[in-house]
């Protein structure tokens, strides 16, 4: 057996500051990734107090304010929360391309974690399952992911 040094981040919140940035469009269901985030980052020692919430009109206005946030440095973190369901026309495709790029280029641009709780599903059923029914909170997995990172770039 091998005895390397390993990295985990550890679901420790306290004394750690995130912003929220959530998507206005379909809000009935991202309030309940809102929600699941919230109640995430609490459960793991953190305060309400060192929450910001960013609402935008959709997804495709995320990168823009999570990187701005993130550029700050006036948090640990930033969790993107939103859900785009999918229509007739091919608008869907480009603006959860577009979303997932442009947080991600954020997250790399400034060295913060940015946690990507984009709901893409092709009904609203499927994404109702994914922000707190049958497939679990969405929003509190990118809070978790969020959280996890920050952890990891501690210690490297």
């Amino acid at each position: 057996m091998y005895h390397i040094k390993t990295i985990e981040g550890q679901y420790q919140a306290q004394g750690l500051k995130f912003a929220i940035v959530a998507s206005r469009f379909n809000d009935f269901i991202v309030d309940r990734l809102i929600g699941g985030a919230v109640d995430y980052i609490g459960r793991n020692g953190g305060s309400k107090d060192d929450l910001t919430l960013v609402k935008v009109p959709g997804a495709y206005e995320m990168p823009l304010v999570a990187r701005k946030l993130a550029a700050s440095g006036k948090y640990d973190g930033v969790i993107c929360l939103g859900a785009v369901i999918r229509g007739a026309t091919p608008h869907f495709d480009y603006v959860c391309a577009e979303c997932a790029k442009g947080v991600a280029q954020a997250s790399l641009e400034t060295n913060v974690p940015i946690g990507f709780g984009l709901l893409t599903t092709d009904t609203l059923e499927q994404a109702i399952e994914r922000a707190g029914s049958k497939a679990g909170n969405k929003g509190v997995e990118a809070a978790s992911a969020t959280l996890e990172m920050v952890r990891v770039l501690e210690q490297i």
